[in-house]
């Protein structure tokens, strides 16, 4: 039995349905009491909360896997990132400490920090109150449980994200926000691919105690990003706004000041900015490939036609 965190999330979902449409058992440890519409009937949920570790015990009986990727991406202060990305590790790892259960913790590539061609070996240098999060959760989790597969997805996209889909929402109004200073590059991998991509760290023995970057092997930048969904949606090439750095922190700023005011935290803040000004977040997926036999297939043209007919279709977006 496989149980998954975060199983009602952007990634968790698709990891979901894709189970339930090759008839594999799967249980989900989540903290709503109120499933989504899209659940699909036979996968088995537990009701519980990973900080606190209440209803884990239960959730984990006859089970010899798990997949983590529950976890906090926007916080309204750094105590909320080291909540949900450090000390849920932790509840988890330990409970896992005396299974033979093997854990797949999904962290980021904002714990290694950005570079070009980044690779496992290298000493992580993240630059947010996120990425600095997701280094100690690792670290712990490799602490506790030296067999576990640390897998660093860099950005991920597909239906029903939230986060690239505010990207695309201004690309389909003409226009492409970007920061001052010339293209940035950064490593992307579609979010069925990533599912495939855990399931294989779930499955290959050569995995244990191992730390894999999933993600396609070709780099892209944020222009190229903008116009190939322009022409997927037919439409002109998007107009570049950019703006300077100081005024990408003041817009920050106003949106931390925003999210306390209405409790609710927003993508944007002054900790996004410090990741998004870096010139170049790509991995080098070769240990992926050499390893788990795993590619990420689906090319930025596939992937982005596939999410936006999604959107369209959903009423997300129009064009």
């Amino acid at each position: 039995m496989l149980l998954i965190t975060g199983g009602t999330g952007f990634i968790g979902g698709h990891l979901v349905e894709r189970l339930a449409a090759a008839g594999e058992p799967a249980r989900c440890f989540i903290r709503r009491k109120t499933l989504p519409a899209w659940w699909p009937p036979e996968m088995e949920p537990a009701f519980g909360d990973l900080a606190s570790g209440d209803g884990l015990k239960d959730a984990l009986r006859g089970v010899d896997a798990v997949i983590h990727l529950a976890g906090t991406t926007k916080a309204l202060r750094p105590a909320d990132y080291h909540a949900g990305n450090v000390r849920a590790a932790e509840t988890l790892a330990r409970a896992l400490a005396d299974r033979p259960v093997r854990l797949v913790h999904v962290s980021s590539l904002a714990a290694a920090g950005p570079g070009a061609f980044v690779t496992e070996e290298m000493e992580p240098r993240p630059v947010s109150h996120y990425g600095r999060s997701k280094l100690e959760g690792e670290r712990i989790v490799r602490a506790i449980a030296p067999e576990a597969v640390i897998v660093r997805p860099p950005v991920v996209y597909g239906p029903r994200d939230t986060d690239v889909f505010q990207v695309l929402k201004s690309v389909a109004r003409g226009f492409a926000l970007e920061i001052a200073g010339g293209e940035r590059w950064f490593s992307a991998i579609y979010v069925k691919d990533l599912v495939e991509g855990l399931l294989e760290a779930v499955r290959s023995p050569r995995a244990a105690g191992r730390t894999y970057f999933l993600a396609h092997p070709k780099r892209v930048t944020w222009g190229e990003l903008a116009a190939t969904a322009a022409r997927i949606m037919g439409r002109r090439p998007p107009r570049a706004v950019r703006a300077p750095l100081a005024l990408a922190y003041a817009a920050g700023c106003c949106a931390e000041a925003w999210s306390r005011l209405s409790g609710r935290p927003n993508i944007m803040s002054r900790d996004k900015v410090r990741e998004a000004r870096s010139r170049d977040w790509t991995c080098d997926a070769g240990r992926a490939a050499a390893e788990l036999g795993f590619e990420a297939h689906t090319g930025l043209e596939a992937g982005l036609a596939e999410t936006l007919a999604w959107y369209k279709e959903a009423g997300w977006l129009r064009y």
